[in-house]
């Protein structure tokens, strides 16, 4: 017997458990998420192993712009499957990310299984430190995901990539809630301690522009914060 599972990709995805998981029920299909939201992947693959489960089909979904895509979701799985070593079950990945209901039959049925020890599970790049001289920390936590996040994030992006600066200069990352919730939605440069809130798209393409390219920070939306004396 073959369990589905609906993966989870991105930052967005995991702001709308409530919606996948109501389409993995009408799938009859398991949900996991490979970050900012449990379950994770390992989680689900850990259960359906010891459970003694003989065939896993993992089925990405598309709900974001910034999820790593397919091909990292069987990068994870193989991974885990090589971990969990004997008495792992028949493992397969589909090529492509489910879109709707109606593509699900037609994915699994080219799902490509993973076999152990096979190519592009891993890659070279993963051994290196980034070598980036700011991070830009971007909060996706409940607060700063109904005000909009998501839209700031890709000004972000758009305006890093109009200024020609890539991963080496400006490292983005998600994460879960930073607190200041009343100032939604929030960004913090790093290792600068400069925090902002109200960042909408135009106040990101601000920032790209005064701070992360020119050094200056963007005071009219920074937000002062008291270190505590030891």
């Amino acid at each position: 017997m073959t369990t589905y599972v609906l993966v989870g990709t991105s930052p967005t995805d995991a702001t709308r458990r409530h919606e996948l998981r109501s389409q993995a029920d009408r799938l009859g299909a398991e949900l996991a998420f490979l970050q900012l939201a449990t379950p994770s992947l390992i989680t689900v693959l850990d259960r359906l192993a010891d459970a003694g489960t003989s065939r896993v089909v993992l089925v990405p979904v598309a709900g974001g712009h910034d999820g790593p895509g397919p091909s990292w979701v069987r990068r994870i799985a193989a991974h885990w499957w090589r971990a969990y070593g004997e008495g792992a079950p028949e493992l397969a990945t589909t090529a492509g990310a489910l879109t709707d209901d109606a593509s699900f039959d037609d994915l699994v049925a080219e799902a490509r299984p993973i076999t152990h020890g096979g190519p592009g599970l891993t890659s070279p790049a993963w051994e290196d430190v980034p070598r980036h001289r700011r991070q830009v920390l971007v909060c996706r936590g409940p607060r700063c995901t109904a005000s909009g996040a998501e839209d700031s994030w890709v000004a972000l992006v758009l305006a890093l990539m109009r200024h020609d600066l890539g991963d080496d200069d400006v490292l983005v990352t998600h994460t879960g809630c930073q607190l200041p919730c009343n100032h939604a939605p929030v960004m913090t440069v790093q290792p600068d301690d400069v925090w902002y809130g109200a960042v909408d798209a135009a106040v990101a393409e601000e920032i790209v522009a005064g701070h992360l390219a020119d050094g200056q920070s963007v005071e009219r939306v920074r937000l002062r914060r008291q270190v505590r004396d030891h």
